[in-house]
């Protein structure tokens, strides 16, 4: 908000109570020193995030892209990644720090709850546009799916009751709904279950319906079946401080569990 429309505002205000001039004049004056104490205050927040932007990048430049010039060197002319990785966008589960990618080992594809959507032309298109790249361009060898602990998209879709309205979200019901055939399992086969536990059955379960539906794109399933291309699934527990490890077609049990 701009100093005219708070002066604007100020002098609406004046309006308003003049027939009360002492009390308008007492009005103003207090609403003009919030109207302070609010622009002052988002200075305030502006000038941390900037110096938050800029402590990180000065700390980056300085411990790593100048102590590793040949790596960014090689990086400025070309990308070579083995791994496409999907991972969730929840701030607690960047797949470079929990795995120590290295730049330009991994294409990375974050969105609510690492889900992948059946391959469709006319639905999703910057989902199929962000996996094609890496895929037919840069050739990635290995696509990991990550799934993690308390997943606020997963809890949302086992929140979804079948007979029920559709709630306020603009955007997150209908994409969470990718992972129905997971919820729909977990209900069946744990429903005797408590509502987390249920939640952590359909985080790995959910993984694996990704890697199903992975396989209805043409440029994936080519690869797959000429042995160019491997697929994995993967579960992150923060909580525990564990990592599980599975491949395409062992469901839920884990093939590597790291802790």
């Amino acid at each position: 908000m701009s100093t005219e429309s708070y002066e604007d505002a100020l002098e609406r205000l004046g309006e308003l109570l003049s027939d009360k001039s002492d009390l308008g004049n007492m009005a103003v004056a207090k609403m003009k020193k919030l109207f302070c104490e609010l622009e002052e205050h988002k200075s305030n927040k502006s000038s941390d995030a900037v110096e938050r932007i800029q402590s990180g990048f000065i700390h980056f430049k300085t411990h790593k892209y100048l102590k590793k010039p040949s790596l960014y060197n090689a990086l400025a002319n070309n990308q070579n990644p083995k791994f496409l990785v999907f991972a969730c966008s929840d701030s607690r589960v960047s797949p470079s720090h929990i795995l120590n990618f290295q730049p330009g080992e991994a294409f990375e594809i974050r969105n609510i709850a690492n889900m992948v959507p059946p391959f469709d032309k006319t639905q999703h298109s910057g989902t199929g546009a962000a996996m094609e790249y890496p895929i037919t361009k840069l050739n990635v060898e290995n696509i990991l799916v990550i799934g993690h602990s308390r997943c606020g998209g997963i809890e949302a879709l086992m929140s979804i009751e079948d007979d029920a309205a559709p709630n306020k979200s603009i955007f997150i019901e209908n994409w969470v709904k990718i992972g129905t055939a997971a919820k729909n399992k977990i209900k069946q086969e744990f429903g005797d279950l408590s509502f987390e536990e249920q939640c952590t059955h359909c985080e790995k379960e959910a993984v694996n319906v990704t890697l199903g539906n992975l396989l209805s794109y043409p440029f994936v399933r080519e690869r797959v079946e000429k042995g160019m291309l491997a697929l994995r699934g993967a579960h992150y527990d923060f909580v525990n401080g564990t990592f599980e490890l599975w491949e395409l077609d062992v469901k839920t049990t884990p093939a590597f569990a790291f802790s």
